[in-house]
């Protein structure tokens, strides 16, 4: 019997960022308008750090070590409020 090897895919490193391709599809969660990139920190052609602002609403979504965060307010904020509330394990 022949025994198989499955490499496991390359980890994804925080320093991997949102690639700016993706502006070409993104696009207000709440209203569909085009959203604005404004870059704090970059690595080459991928966003690190900064913020995704609706053209439209003006609304804000940030962008954390290469992720952006399109979720609407509300939920963002309710998620933040949760992670920081205290377990009670």
């Amino acid at each position: 019997m022949q025994a198989f090897e499955f490499a496991a895919p390359p980890a994804r490193s925080y320093d991997d960022g949102m690639r700016r391709d993706l502006m070409d599809i993104l696009a207000c969660p709440l209203c569909k308008a085009p959203l604005t990139l404004a870059a704090t920190r970059e690595d080459g052609d991928e966003v690190i750090d900064g913020a995704l602002t609706c053209s439209q609403c003006s609304e804000v979504y940030p962008i954390t070590e290469g992720i952006p965060n399109l979720l609407p307010p509300d939920l963002r904020e309710a998620m933040a409020a949760e992670s920081s509330a205290p377990s009670g394990h």
